[in-house]
């Protein structure tokens, strides 16, 4: 018997996937971390246990079954030929191991071995040998274009060397920058009177995506290559040879890719590496390691987002002994209470570290810290901090155990769980809470929702908080798209400390305040007209994208583009009841549950009315629902897509079959026609074998579509 109950695991699963699916937004399309690698592995392998016991829990939008991040406003999309893959991850030799078992042994070798470049993925397009196009990474199907900035890196070609290239070919690699110019830029940034980048991967990402392309020309950015995507025949076996190729055609390959014979060798290249990490000269986290053979990788395929063929294999972190000064609580944009412990200052991994997350009281307690201990303190992949324990050994008596407030830090309300099973207590002061609103609104304005440039986390604060006498003219969603100038002009708002988020000080001690959108003179600054503009712009942006920015739990992209595809306007989705809202790909009944009971409070309401007064357009134009389709070779059938298809995203799929009058379910039961399984299809097939539904694979799906 399961030691957590159903309805426990489903509060857990959903808070999961809210807080990964954070942490990837920020880190793909912010290119900001707000989590240790080695805790962000942990919350993934918690969510993969939880839905393997519990799978009627997967949803559309679980980062178990989608890749990296979306696509912004700011590039133009990029269909993939082939899925870009994320990549599994061991942490130790006997992990190590097992997945050597898992891929058939040694007898699977040999195996190759690289560096894993803690970068930027980039997949370059070539036709005929000729650079076409060049795309992030994205959500792995559809990525940014970066063409004309890509163009502007010295090592990648425009034009392969050699002849017979190949029709077309997808040549997937890491964008980095070395350590020596990394530190060079951060000097120039420095001495210009500009925050620095963070670490070589953030000013690698920021670089890449400059809207104005002599900005990246004047960073050097470098490429390795790491495989390829599309390229059906490639005239090579193994992967080793693949990369002689690729170099044979002036791509960058690295000089430390090497292809042994057993896991003894395997083991000594990381070893190795280890030990060289810090006198390379770009940042590592971890070496990859691939069967080398192209046929074996055909053979054991792909899961929903990494391929079973390779692995990475995560060096430890970095760690140091500091003292614990404070454990705080910071409220986010749906009320979850995260507590963060502010240390004193201490260089690690290159860094100096002030603040790390404890994500909740449990996990405080769980440590076993207490105020003013001297904790162990490592950053995950170099990057973020984690407390791993205190220093018992060091107490003298001093310490003190930390108490969760009841009450929210920011408005004084209640803090509760959501749901009795929740361990995350939340500030139950949804419609006013000052940071709540603030996170909510900086949300609306960033890359992944409605992209609006001047609708950053430093306007979101000055539209938000009241500095008397002046209101703050936001005070819920609502009021977002009817701000006009005279809003705007009197607000005040603090200076915030770009190292710690604090206000700063003026001398006499008072925080600083200033008038953030006017100059000194009282005429509109800049960024007052600008916001006014992006506001009257993005009325139009993509259905989905709104649908996303009423910071519904759980819905995410992947579940309001079903659902926008499913029912054409916010209204209709309201309107439709749990079943028919649980029945779309990607949502379920959880989800289902959040969009209804969401509707049903007024001030929610007063936003969808507010924002189609204010000219937002809420509905699809000229909408067909696709249930409309009557006839066709899957008219009336109930049809499940499950797994990775070769020729077919999930949407296309669904298409496909709604176009001939079948219905695109998310979930089997004996009233399914059949299923389509693909690559990696999971507890769905396992259901209708176990229901005795009829499954079939991509081949018999086209062939079947072909009878239409």
């Amino acid at each position: 018997m399961s030691p957590i109950s159903h309805e426990q695991a489903a509060s857990r699963v959903a808070a999961l996937v809210d807080e990964i699916n954070r942490h990837r937004r920020a880190y793909y399309e912010s290119n900001t971390v707000l989590i240790s690698d080695a805790n962000y592995d942990a919350l993934m392998h918690e969510l993969e246990a939880l839905e393997r016991e519990f799978p009627d829990l997967v949803t559309g939008d679980s980062p178990t079954q989608t890749v990296g991040g979306a696509a912004t406003q700011t590039f133009s999309p990029v269909q993939h030929l082939e899925r870009m893959m994320s990549l599994d991850n061991v942490f130790n030799e006997e992990e190590l191991a097992a997945w050597v078992e898992r891929v058939g042994g040694e007898a699977a070798g040999p195996f190759l071995c690289e560096l894993k470049i803690d970068g930027l993925a980039i997949n370059l397009r070539y036709e005929k040998g000729i650079l076409v196009s060049a795309a992030t990474r994205g959500d792995g199907a559809v990525g940014e274009d970066v063409t004309e900035n890509v163009l502007t890196i010295r090592s990648i070609p425009r034009k392969l060397a050699g002849q017979n290239h190949p029709e077309v070919v997808e040549v997937r690699g890491e964008i980095f920058f070395g350590l020596a110019d990394f530190a060079k830029l951060n000097e120039g940034l420095v001495s210009e009177g500009k925050a620095p980048f963070a670490n070589p991967r953030n000013s690698a990402s920021g670089s890449l995506r400059q809207k104005d392309s002599k900005v990246t020309a004047s960073r050097p950015l470098r490429m390795l290559v790491h495989g390829v995507g599309a390229w059906p025949d490639a005239p090579v076996e193994n992967q080793s040879d693949l990369y002689s190729l690729l170099a044979n055609w002036g791509l960058p390959t690295s000089n430390r890719v090497r292809v042994l014979a057993t896991m003894n060798e395997v083991n000594g290249y990381i070893t190795e590496f280890s030990a060289k990490r810090h006198s390379l000269e770009h940042e590592i986290d971890g070496v990859v390691v691939k069967v080398d053979s192209l046929a074996t990788q055909k053979e054991l395929g792909f899961t929903s987002r990494a391929p079973r063929w390779a692995i990475a294999y995560k060096y430890p972190p970095e760690q140091v002994n500091t003292k614990l000064l404070d454990i705080k609580v910071s409220i986010g944009r749906t009320g979850r209470a995260t507590p963060y412990a502010v240390v004193e200052p201490v260089k690690v991994a290159g860094s100096v570290v002030e603040f790390a997350t404890l994500h909740n009281q449990e996990v405080v307690k769980a440590k076993g810290v207490k105020i003013g201990d001297t904790i162990v303190l490592r950053k995950a992949g170099d990057i973020i901090p984690e407390i791993m324990g205190p220093v018992i050994e060091l107490r003298d008596g001093t310490e003190r155990d930390f108490v969760m407030p009841a009450v929210c830090p920011d408005c004084g309300a209640s803090l509760r769980p959501a749901q009795e099973a929740d361990v995350d207590l939340r500030c139950t002061n949804a419609k006013s809470c000052p940071a709540q609103l603030r996170e909510r609104i900086a949300y609306i304005g960033s890359r992944g929702v409605l992209d609006i440039e001047a609708l950053g986390y430093v306007a979101a604060t000055a539209l938000t908080q009241p500095i008397e006498p002046a209101e703050a003219p936001v005070r819920t969603e609502a009021d977002l798209f009817d701000l006009t100038l005279h809003d705007l002009l009197p607000i005040k708002t603090l200076v915030l400390d770009a190292d710690t988020g604090l206000p700063k000080l003026e001398d006499s001690g008072e925080p600083k305040v200033v008038e953030f959108f006017k100059k000194k003179d009282g005429t509109p600054a800049k960024v007052a007209t600008e916001l006014l503009k992006n506001l009257e712009e993005v009325k139009t942006r993509p259905l989905w994208r709104f649908l996303v920015a009423l910071s519904i739990r759980h819905v995410g992209p992947v579940a309001a583009r079903a659902l926008v595809n499913r029912f054409g306007s916010l209204a209709a989705i309201f309107e439709a009841s749990e079943a028919e809202l649980a029945e779309v790909e990607g949502v379920g009944p959880t989800l289902a549950t959040s969009l209804r009971d969401w509707h049903a409070v007024d001030w929610h309401r007063e936003i969808l009315e507010r924002w189609k007064a204010a000219g937002v357009v809420l509905e699809v134009a000229d909408f067909v629902a696709p249930t409309e389709a009557t006839d066709g070779v899957f008219a009336g059938k109930s049809i499940v897509v499950t797994g990775s298809l070769q020729n077919f995203t999930r949407e296309q799929a669904e298409e496909a079959i709604i176009g001939r009058g079948g219905k695109a379910s998310s979930s089997v039961s004996k009233n399914t026609a059949f299923v389509v399984a693909g690559a990696a299809a999971g507890s769905k097939l396992t259901k209708a074998e176990t229901l005795g539904v009829e499954v079939i694979d991509e081949a018999e799906f086209q062939r079947r579509l072909a009878t239409n």
